[in-house]
């Protein structure tokens, strides 16, 4: 039990240290809008010194491909549109509970628009018990919880792919407008890390249904609310590094320390810069990743983002390439998710109902189980419930 009384001393202090940090973003906010403007004219410049000098910095910075005081108006959706979406949740496997085993549950979501049909908002679980699914990560050092996610990322592209390629090609397709999205990042930047034989089982499967959706001409994106992401305001270093090359290795001798020169306004976020550029409606220039991760990505699925003001909020919007070469269908593509945003009241609501039905619940985890055990017992098995400990900590004294 928490105890607020004790945990009410901590609060003014804590109150202190964000009051600092707002006062220190403040400032960073000041000189970011200063070299913002004096950069607008450098711009192809600093590409080429990046171009030239990339294998030397110890940063990443997105690319712009277009001006930097870029502000584009999005469009209305059209009348008629689909909007398709999926996310997802699990139900962890434990030695304490009946059976050691794990769900993964798919939300689904069809909305359609000026069409009148019936949405779709389902979900499919899957369950795995078997040593080949339980234990397949072991071999790698990677614990069970954190394979289960990266499952889970699989099997929400996939399931999305395979809903929005079903409804737009079977016989009589629909030619509506369309999109296809998910809740976060396009970039599966925690790849980067891991063993190419994890990277082989996870990623490939993803890069497939993506190919699937551009086959169908259905575009997807990334919609990152509450974006963390520093890729833009990186590329700002190039313009503050005082020495004229930016050889990061030999100038600095690779130190990240935090009072190097060229970082003068990190860690400000993205968002925050952009969010006093853009008015509601706006979206700023596009960028390109360089984040390692995309190497293994194919030339049309390369990451391009942009940072939109929805009115509620200043969010990342993630983009393949695919779609940001035709850029009639980019600015339809942006203006059914402006609507979406509208119709869910400052996020998308399509993600969001998307979530509702993929979201499992204390009661629905205790159902799985019991479901589970009545199964086993049928079958003539012995000995079938939870562990003493999970027995007792589900019944305390208190």
């Amino acid at each position: 039990m928490l105890d607020i009384i004790k945990l009410t001393k901590k609060i003014p202090e804590i109150n202190q240290h964000f009051q600092e940090e707002l006062n220190a973003n403040c400032e960073r906010l000041q000189k970011a809008q200063k070299i913002l403007p004096r950069i607008y004219d450098l711009e192809v410049e600093l590409i080429k010194k990046y171009e030239k000098w990339h294998n030397y910095l110890t940063f990443s910075p997105a690319i712009p491909i277009e001006p930097l005081n870029t502000r584009i108006n999005l469009i209305s959706p059209p009348h008629k549109h689909s909007v398709f979406a999926t996310d997802g949740s699990q139900i962890a496997p434990s030695h304490h509970e009946i059976a050691y085993c794990y769900l993964i549950n798919v939300g689904r979501v069809m909305l359609h628009y000026g069409q009148n049909l019936y949405p779709l908002l389902d979900s499919l679980p899957e369950v795995y018990y078997r040593p080949e699914d339980l234990y397949i990560s072991k071999q790698w050092g990677i614990r069970t919880e954190e394979w289960i996610g990266y499952r889970r990322s699989v099997l929400e592209i996939e399931t999305l792919s395979d809903m929005a390629c079903s409804w737009v090609n079977p016989p009589g397709a629909h030619y509506e407008a369309n999109l296809a999205m998910v809740d976060g990042s396009l970039i599966y930047w925690f790849l980067d890390g891991l063993p190419k034989e994890v990277r082989k089982n996870i990623l490939p499967p993803i890069l497939t249904a993506w190919a699937k959706l551009q086959k169908s001409q259905i575009p997807i994106m990334g919609y990152l609310s509450a974006s963390r992401s520093v890729e833009s305001i990186t590329f700002l270093r190039l313009y503050s590094c005082p020495f004229s090359t930016p050889n990061c290795l030999a100038n600095c001798g690779g130190s990240e320390e935090k009072n190097l020169p060229c970082k003068i306004i990190e860690p400000l976020r993205d968002i925050t810069l952009w969010g006093q550029f853009l008015e509601p409606g706006q979206r700023g220039p596009l960028w390109r990743s360089s984040q390692r991760i995309l190497k293994l990505y194919e030339k049309a699925q390369q990451i391009y983002f942009c940072y939109i003001n929805f009115g509620s909020e200043i969010a990342r919007v993630e983009i393949p390439a695919w779609v940001v070469e035709d850029k009639p269908l980019l600015e339809q593509a942006l203006g059914i998710l402006l609507g979406q945003v509208s119709k869910g009241y400052g996020y998308p609501i399509a993600l969001s109902e998307s979530h509702n039905q993929a979201v499992i619940r204390g009661g629905d985890r205790v159902r799985f189980f019991a479901l589970l055990e009545q199964q086993m017992i049928r079958t003539g098995l012995q000995n079938v419930g939870t562990s003493y400990k999970e027995t007792r900590k589900r019944n305390g004294i208190a």
